[in-house]
């Protein structure tokens, strides 16, 4: 397709075919390619791959065109579908503004042996004219015109800042799919029963996965036959196809290959049977959004994060699916604020909920007749709250065609053995083979699915994709035993298992991405089959850049995911973009030294105190402040906290001297427990949070540090900070095979007769300390 600048429109063209959107209202045209004969100048601007719609970002913006500027094939579905990523895309501005360098592949056609393309400027008399009117009124309009142009260039930087986040959103995430033959919003189950066969594509789409319907509704409502052409229905998921082999003798050395998206020639081999299986995760595009922007149900029924995964198995002529689901728990909740890991909490009466649940179920039920809940909400905790009323309101909603199941991830498979999912998948086996599968031939249909799983945790992340790749392995094994391409008491060679791991985890990644902003947690068990120090240590990273990507970026991304379902963007943006600029620049000059500082002081430390059979996984400046009860004003402690393989380290640094004078080294073994809460006072309101380890000596319990994290600005408490801290103490020696439970209470200050006195500074019941030398 060859794109066109006009002066009063932007003509996308493909053969005899050609689509005009005018850059002054934004309507859109379907024309003969002829046609451009009749355009005002026409330049070409390049190539592109198809049409995505057009978005208005904000009410104070212009309309903007989204192109597919570059795919790449996926690979090929049974049928020869080609099934497609978009890699870029292009924006244009619907005005008399000048679009931005597109960096279109340019067409050779009109385009030979040049490197750039033209762009349609101001004759020179025109531009002469323009200078000398406004040297002429500015004098007078001096005033307003800077107030104006103050207005302007903040618009411009907002507008700039949303175009940011609409370009990674298809970039960066691997999000966006689409075929010009198959239809990837049904499943094959769907596409079978389906009566409109003959029916242009994107009227065959299930609704619910339109993903860019209502940015391509323009051309929908112009129903003329001709706009079929042009209409590309287009889903936010996932899509990975690959080819594997069944080979018993070949080794599965992993030192051979270790991919993140496996190569075509693992899998060549003439003599093994061989089959292709298929990922394919379609994000609804009701209740669309972030994570903390959101949650549960709403007044229609619709929840958040709710996902379609379809796991397709094809064997000569034999296609077989297996769906699954996952979706917020469909009650009214929500977590407030930028906090790390905020309390969840119910917005609404268990009454007013009782109608939105049973919509959601209603509908759920039309389409999958059956639905088993996997509930993996922890059932204590702070989870405990949404997952009693998610059994209250199934027990009221009280249907035969519903199957509440529960299983307590972390209780299950704690101290990393998340291999205790099998648990799950025994229990339910029964369950599994009463589904069935979806079945299809050259013939036509010789099997449905009667039912699905809907799986969710809280966020629908992390614990769902690791159980509902666990429950699709059951599946899939099961099919192909039957299809007599697996020995009946065989387990599915490693090579192929290995292959299949990383599709899933490839899967839950960018589901996460998508409603996080991160990597999924807990990938590297379903990539690899096993629970690794290493994982968990990225975990803690993904975990707390989750917290970091929702201060400010998710505010930005949900205001653009918004207007592209035709939701009015309710945040005043403005404000948001002005916080983030006064945080960032407070946080640049309060923090560069200071940070600068810190990695130093943490990286000589780390190599003086450390030894060398010790591996170092994380260090952070925070404060001793141990309550005092002799004396009240006692002066904070500055301390270098340094956690490695088997034990963290207790480094007081005296900022006069710049240098630490002292430090405990102690065994993650004797880490008992880890508090966190307000800092005990003796007057007036806490005003930091504090963390309290306790650990034993010498088999002696009663020994403990309270810490307290260096805040970056004076309306933090450093709760976010210690809870990160905390969570990789706990997954560092749950690496051991042990757990340490974190506890949030307040904090008490102890008694005289249970503490050991040492320093004016550091008054908690401790042993001696190790002198260090400076660094």
């Amino acid at each position: 397709m060859e794109l066109f600048q006009a002066k009063d429109h932007y003509i996308v063209q493909s053969g005899e075919k050609a689509l005009w959107c005018s850059r002054k209202d934004g309507s859109l045209q379907v024309r003969p390619a002829t046609d451009l004969l009749l355009a005002w100048n026409p330049i070409c601007l390049g190539l592109v791959e198809g049409v995505i719609g057009k978005i208005q970002l904000h009410t104070d913006f212009a309309w903007r065109l989204l192109l597919i500027r570059q795919k790449a094939v996926v690979g090929k579905l049974p049928g020869e579908h080609e099934v497609y990523k978009i890699t870029k895309i292009a924006v244009i501005p619907l005005s008399e503004a000048e679009p931005q360098d597109l960096e279109l592949e340019l067409c050779k056609k009109h385009h030979f042996g040049i490197n750039k393309t033209e762009k349609i400027t101001q004759s020179p008399d025109d531009s002469k004219f323009l200078l000398k009117t406004f040297s002429q009124i500015k004098c007078n309009v001096a005033a307003p015109i800077k107030k104006k142009a103050k207005e302007n260039k903040e618009k411009e930087r907002l507008e700039r800042r949303l175009l940011e986040e609409l370009i990674k959103m298809f970039i960066d995430s691997d999000s966006f799919y689409y075929s010009l033959s198959y239809d990837l919003t049904n499943s094959i189950q769907r596409l079978s029963a389906s009566e409109k066969r003959e029916s242009p594509l994107w009227q065959r789409v299930d609704d619910r996965f339109f993903w860019n319907k209502h940015m391509i509704d323009d051309l929908i409502k112009l129903n003329d036959p001709k706009a079929d052409f042009w209409i590309v229905p287009i889903i936010q998921g996932f899509v990975q196809i690959e080819e594997l082999v069944v080979n018993y003798n070949e080794s599965s050395d992993d030192e051979k290959s270790s991919p993140e998206t496996p190569s075509q020639e693992q899998c060549v081999d003439d003599i093994h049977p061989r089959f292709l299986v298929a990922i394919i995760s379609r994000r609804s595009r009701h209740r669309a959004g972030m994570r903390y922007k959101r949650r549960g149900v709403d007044e229609n029924g619709n929840v958040a994060n709710y996902v379609e995964t379809e796991q397709l198995i094809h064997v000569h002529s034999h296609t077989l699916s297996f769906v699954l689901s996952r979706g917020s728990v469909p009650v009214f909740w929500s977590q407030i604020g930028y906090r790390y890991n905020p309390r969840p909490r119910l917005d609404k009466p268990e009454e007013e909920t009782t109608s939105k649940f049973a919509a959601h179920f209603e509908e759920q039920l039309n389409i999958y007749k059956k639905q088993v809940i996997v509930s993996l909400v922890d059932q204590t905790g702070r989870e405990k709250i949404i997952g009693d009323a998610f059994l209250r309101q199934v027990l009221l909603y009280n249907n035969p065609s519903l199957t509440y199941v529960t299983f307590d991830f972390h209780e299950h498979c704690r101290g990393m053995k998340f291999e205790n999912v099998q648990t799950l998948t025994d229990a339910i086996s029964d369950i599994i083979t009463d589904m069935k599968w979806g079945w299809v031939d050259q013939a036509g249909e010789i099997c449905k699915q009667e039912g699905i799983f809907r799986v969710n945790c809280m966020d629908c992340l992390d614990r769902t994709n690791v159980v509902q790749a666990a429950i699709a392995r059951v599946v899939m094994e099961q099919q192909l035993k039957k299809l007599g391409v697996m020995p009946p008491e065989q387990p599915l060679p490693q090579k192929c298992y290995r292959i299949y791991q990383i599709m899933w985890a490839n899967n839950g990644d960018t589901i996460s991405r998508q409603y996080a902003g991160t990597a999924a947690l807990k990938g590297d068990f379903t990539r690899t089959g096993e629970r690794k120090l290493a994982g968990m240590m990225k975990d803690g990273y993904n975990s707390a850049n989750r917290y970091y990507l929702n201060r400010f970026r998710d505010a930005y991304r949900q205001a653009v995911i918004d207007p592209m379902q035709g939701i009015p963007v309710t945040e005043d943006l403005y404000s948001i973009f002005s916080k983030e600029k006064e945080h960032e620049a407070l946080h640049k000059q309060n923090q560069r030294s200071q940070q600068e500082q810190i990695s130093l002081l943490l990286q000589n430390y780390m190599k003086l105190l450390l030894p060398s059979d010790e591996k170092f996984h994380g260090g952070w400046a925070v404060i001793d402040c141990d309550p005092s009860l002799i004396d009240a004003t006692h002066r904070d402690v500055d301390v270098l906290l340094l956690l490695s393989n088997c034990a963290y380290y207790v480094a007081y640094y005296d900022d006069e001297v710049d240098k630490v004078n002292q430090y405990q080294r102690l065994n993650l073994e004797d880490l008992e427990k880890i508090e966190i809460g307000p800092e005990p006072t003796f007057f007036g309101k806490p005003k930091f949070s504090c963390m309290r380890l306790h650990y034993k000596h010498n088999g002696t319990s009663g020994y403990f540090h309270t810490l307290r994290a260096v805040t970056r600005n004076p309306e933090e408490d450093g709760k976010d900070t210690l809870q990160c801290i905390a969570e990789m103490l706990q997954l560092t020696k749950q690496a051991l095979g042990i757990d340490v439970s974190i506890v949030e209470k307040k904090l008490e200050r102890e008694s005289s007769a249970d503490i050991f006195k040492i320093s004016p500074a550091c008054t908690a019941k401790k042993p001696e300390f190790c002198l260090s030398s400076d660094p």
